[in-house]
């Protein structure tokens, strides 16, 4: 059984302050619920601060970014060994650094093996964007996208990797995509990639989550596919209330 899994990606939102009020409230608002992992993704100017109050929650907490490289001179730069310091998680691939930071499948490749090597779960995105998906290309750009960015990675097991299937179209713009296509495309497309690179076992056991405008009025019918193992919320995750209302939605 693969348990669901809710992340959070705030994106540069919330100061630190306003983080740990946010904060507060979920780690009260998180204790009924039984059966699924909680994940949120702040900026990175208060991981410092949010590691220490959630220690004693059940909430993970995730980076955005790392650097493919250990250490050195790269001004404004992080490294997965300092993200590991507070995080066991950490977005990679997100369609945001693709367009606006020139991010490739080589790039996502390398920042993959980065956070391996320093104990990170990496929580991959992929998608297409409406032109693609426009000329009947989904499959083939989630092919690119996945084989691009795996390559040559070795997983210890099904759990060391989630991956977010995000499209660029449904992404801040209120259209989400429609469940059982959702499902269906992760049954047809992406799940066997997944099995093709690491055998039947492993591939059907990583999670594949779905991002793009999830809501509290959307998530249940996601949640109720059999493909779909969870969400990555943008701007509901911003939003007590909200975030814990889709988490609410996995019950």
């Amino acid at each position: 059984m693969r348990i669901p899994l809710i992340a959070g990606n705030w994106k540069m939102n919330k100061t630190e302050a306003e983080g740990i009020s946010l904060v507060r409230v979920l780690m009260q608002g998180v204790r009924p619920f039984k059966g699924v992992e909680v994940l949120i993704c702040p900026p990175f100017t208060a991981l410092s601060q949010l590691h220490k109050l959630l220690i004693s929650s059940s909430i993970l907490l995730g980076a955005q970014n790392i650097s493919d490289q250990e250490s050195g001179a790269y001004t404004g730069e992080i490294s997965g060994r300092m993200a590991a310091e507070f995080c066991s998680h950490v977005i990679l691939g997100h369609s945001e650094r693709r367009a606006y930071y020139g991010e490739d499948d080589q790039l996502i490749n390398r920042k993959i093996k980065a956070a391996q090597a320093s104990g990170l779960v990496p929580v991959l995105c992929i998608g297409e964007s409406l032109d693609e998906r426009d000329a009947d290309q989904t499959a083939a750009v989630l092919n690119r996208q996945l084989r691009g960015a795996l390559d040559g990675v070795l997983l210890s097991g099904p759990e060391a990797l989630v991956v977010a299937y995000e499209p660029i179209w449904a992404i801040g713009t209120g259209r989400s995509a429609d469940p059982e296509d959702i499902s269906g495309l992760v049954g047809s497309v992406i799940r066997p990639v997944l099995k093709g690179l690491w055998g039947a076992e492993f591939g059907q056991g990583i999670r594949v989550l779905y991002g793009g405008s999830v809501n509290p009025a959307n998530a249940r019918g996601f949640f109720n596919q059999p493909e779909i193992d969870g969400a990555l919320v943008g701007g509901a995750s911003l939003d007590a209330d909200k975030f814990l209302s889709i988490i609410e939605k996995t019950q």
